[in-house]
């Protein structure tokens, strides 16, 4: 069997730490590649489908498998009851989670917010397959504590979508929309407490402060208006988040 020295491939494309080294190529097969330059060498991907290109029983991933098996189940009993996913069918499907979070990441790097938006929401069902039919509580579990890492990544792509379309206010909606869901996950899990200090929240705070000020004067007068009519319907959380976007525009 002939092996093959990566050593001029890696120097030729150097590791830069503290980003994402992400390019896109064209494959022997004609089909575009997304690689991701990593410290100890590279990783490709399918741009579309599985990222490793595999299709587990013939469906385009094991996510889209099992629910086909979930439909199936339902037109054969008539309801989801009943429906359980094996230990070993959630880790299979956390494993093929990885891969398209490595993809998602890629893909936010080169600006492909479509694709982002794509893979970020297939991730989220995926997380709530298990959540809701994993035959082991662990299982259930175990993916919750990635989901606002999830919303935040659509978040962003979303956001920054609407940017390169000047679409400021778009933006900031996607912003807000995200920091909305992060909070109700945190709150649902009960840890609404630490909602101020995550990491996401932090990340999706700072673009939403560094788009305000670019607002022109008449959605700065919407906001104003949004502001008296949430204070008016007695919604303080809001009202407090506008009031917040007003101080940095002045």
């Amino acid at each position: 069997m002939s092996q093959s020295d990566l050593t001029q491939l890696l120097e030729s494309w150097p590791y830069e730490p503290g980003r994402v080294n992400a390019r896109r190529i064209t494959g022997c097969d004609g089909r575009p590649k997304l690689q991701l330059r990593i410290d100890m060498g590279v990783m490709q991907m399918e741009m579309e489908g599985r990222p490793d290109g595999k299709r587990p029983e013939g469906f385009e991933s094991l996510l889209a498998y099992q629910l086909d098996r979930l439909e199936c189940y339902v037109e054969q009993s008539g309801g989801p009851e009943g429906f359980v996913l094996s230990s070993d069918e959630c880790r299979a499907m956390r494993e093929e989670a990885v891969q398209y979070y490595h993809r998602y990441v890629g893909l936010l790097a080169l600006g492909e917010h479509d694709a982002v938006v794509r893979d970020t929401n297939r991730n989220e069902r995926l997380f709530d397959l298990c959540r809701e039919y994993a035959a082991d509580d662990a299982d259930r579990t175990v993916l919750e504590q990635f989901r606002p890492y999830v919303i935040m990544m659509r978040a962003r792509a979303e956001a920054e979508a609407a940017l390169s379309q000047g679409g400021t206010q778009h933006a900031l909606a996607a912003i807000d929309s995200g920091l909305a869901q992060i909070k109700t996950v945190l709150e649902q899990a009960g840890g609404g407490e630490v909602f101020e200090q995550a990491n996401e929240v932090q990340l999706l705070r700072g673009m939403r402060d560094a788009l305000v000020p670019k607002l022109p004067m008449s959605q700065r007068v919407e906001l104003q208006e949004r502001l008296q009519a949430a204070i008016n319907a007695e919604n303080y959380e809001l009202a407090a988040v506008l009031r917040d976007e007003l101080k940095l525009l002045r």
